[in-house]
C-alpha cells in the first residue's frame, strides 16, 4: 500500500504543468457556462453563439497563462468587456481574469503586474455597477478588494519564488566554496604528508647511504669500524621505520595503531640527543648546546624544531662531509631560536637549491616564525629559525 501511494505521489509530482493548465481552462470554461445558462433572474440577454464563443475566449487563455502571461491576461479582458458590452451576464467570465492576474504579477515586472490590476479592476467594476444599481457602491468596493487580493497573493508568490531561488543561488555558491576548501584540505595536507616523507626519508637516507658506504669500504680491512656502521644502519632503518608507520597510522585511522596499542610518540626536543647521535655516527661530529629554561612546549611547535635540526644536519650530512656542526637552542621569554652551524667547505647557495629549506621556512611560517639560511664569511653555512612561545606557564599565572 504504502510503494502505491509512493508511485502515486511520484507520477502526481511528474505531471506536466501545461497539463494542468489546460484542464482548468477546461473546467473552469465549462462551469461558467453551465452557470450562465442556469442562472434566468437577471435582467440580461440569455447566453447565445455569440455569448458561448465570448465565454471560451474569456477562460480558455487560463491554459496558456505561464507560457504568455501577458498575452492570455489581455484576451481575458477584452473577451470579459466584449461579452458584458453586449448586455450578456456580467458576473460570469471574470474568475479567469483573476488567475491570469495572479501569473502577471508573478512573472512579469511590477509595472505589468500593476497594468494588469487596472485591467482586472475594469472588468470587475462594470460587472458590479451593472449588476445590482442599487449596491453598485459596496460591489465596487467588494470588486477592488477582490482584484488587490489576487495581486497580493501574486506578489507574495514571487517574492517567494525570488527567495527561494536566491537560497538556491546561495547554496550552489556554498556547495562550491565547501567543494573548493576540501581541495585545498587536501592539497594541504597532501603537502604536509610530502614534507613529512621528505624530513624521514632524506634524514635517515642520507646516514644510511654514508654508514652503507663507509661499512663496504673497511670491511676488510677494518671488520669492527663495519659492524658498527651496519649496526648504526640498522638502528637508523629502524626508526625511519616506525616514523612511517606512525605516518600510515594517522593516514589510516581505521587501523589498530600497533600491536600494544601504542605508538613512539612524535619526534621533539627531548629526541634531539638521539639525532644527534646518529648524526656523529654518520661522521659529522655534532654540539648541542641549550640556553635558557628549557620548557615543554606546544607538539605542533617541537615537531617543527626537530625537523628544523634534523633537516639542516641532514644538508649537512649530504652537501658538506667532512665538517663539524654545532646545534644551539636559546628559549627566550616569547621565543625559542634555533641555530645550527657547520664549517663545510662545499659551498651551498643561500636557498638551498633544494625542498629542503623551502619545506623547512614553510613549516617555520605556518607557526608565525621564520628562518634565515646561507653561507658565513669565514666559511660554512648557518641556519637559523624563531619560533614564538607563549610565556612560560609561571609567567601566565603572575597575571
Amino acid at each position: 500500500m504504502r510503494a502505491t501511494v509512493t508511485a502515486l505521489a511520484r507520477r502526481a509530482g511528474e505531471v506536466d504543468p501545461r497539463i494542468v493548465d489546460t484542464l482548468l481552462a477546461v473546467a473552469l470554461t465549462g462551469i461558467t457556462l453551465v452557470w450562465a445558462v442556469k442562472d434566468q433572474a437577471g435582467t440580461w440577454l440569455r447566453p447565445d453563439t455569440a455569448a458561448i464563443l465570448l465565454t471560451c475566449a474569456a477562460n480558455l487563455p487560463v491554459a496558456v497563462r505561464w507560457r504568455v502571461p501577458g498575452t492570455a491576461l489581455t484576451l481575458c479582458v477584452v473577451a470579459s468587456l466584449w461579452h458584458h458590452s453586449l448586455g450578456y451576464q456580467p458576473n460570469v467570465n471574470n474568475f479567469s481574469v483573476l488567475l491570469t492576474l495572479y501569473t502577471v504579477t508573478v512573472r512579469r515586472s511590477l509595472a505589468a503586474g500593476v497594468a494588469g490590476v487596472v485591467a482586472a479592476a475594469s472588468v470587475w467594476w462594470w460587472a458590479s455597477l451593472t449588476a445590482a444599481k442599487d449596491m453598485a457602491a459596496l460591489n465596487v468596493a467588494q470588486s477592488i478588494l477582490i482584484v488587490l487580493t489576487a495581486w497580493t497573493l501574486g506578489l507574495g508568490t514571487r517574492r517567494l519564488a525570488d527567495r527561494n531561488r536566491r537560497l538556491a543561488d546561495l547554496t550552489e555558491r556554498l556547495g562550491h566554496e565547501q567543494e573548493a576548501r576540501a581541495r585545498r584540505a587536501v592539497t594541504e595536507e597532501r603537502v604536509r604528508i610530502a614534507r613529512e616523507l621528505h624530513d624521514i626519508v632524506a634524514h635517515h637516507m642520507s646516514v644510511i647511504s654514508v654508514q652503507a658506504g663507509l661499512a663496504r669500504y673497511v670491511f676488510a680491512s677494518d671488520p669492527g669500524t663495519a659492524r658498527t656502521a651496519l649496526a648504526t644502519v640498522a638502528d637508523t632503518s629502524h626508526e625511519a621505520l616506525e616514523e612511517m608507520r606512525r605516518l600510515l597510522a594517522v593516514l589510516r585511522v581505521d587501523r589498530r595503531p600497533s600491536i600494544d596499542g601504542v605508538y613512539d610518540p612524535t619526534p621533539g626536543l627531548p629526541q634531539l640527543g638521539q639525532l644527534v647521535e646518529r648524526v656523529r655516527a654518520a661522521g659529522v661530529e655534532v654540539a648541542l648546546d641549550v640556553t635558557g629554561k628549557a620548557r615543554r612546549l606546544n607538539p605542533g611547535v617541537e615537531l617543527c624544531a626537530y625537523r628544523v635540526v634534523q633537516e639542516s644536519l641532514t644538508n649537512v650530512i649530504k652537501h658538506a662531509l667532512p665538517a663539524r656542526a654545532s646545534v644551539r637552542l636559546r628559549y627566550g621569554c616569547d621565543e625559542l631560536v634555533i641555530t645550527v652551524t657547520d664549517d663545510g667547505a662545499v659551498q651551498r647557495g643561500e636557498e638551498g637549491g633544494g625542498l629542503g629549506l623551502i619545506g623547512m621556512r614553510e613549516r617555520v611560517r605556518l607557526y608565525g616564525g621564520e628562518v634565515r639560511a646561507g653561507p658565513l664569511p669565514e666559511g660554512g653555512f648557518e641556519v637559523t629559525a624563531a619560533l614564538p612561545l607563549s610565556p612560560p606557564q609561571e609567567e601566565r599565572g603572575d597575571q
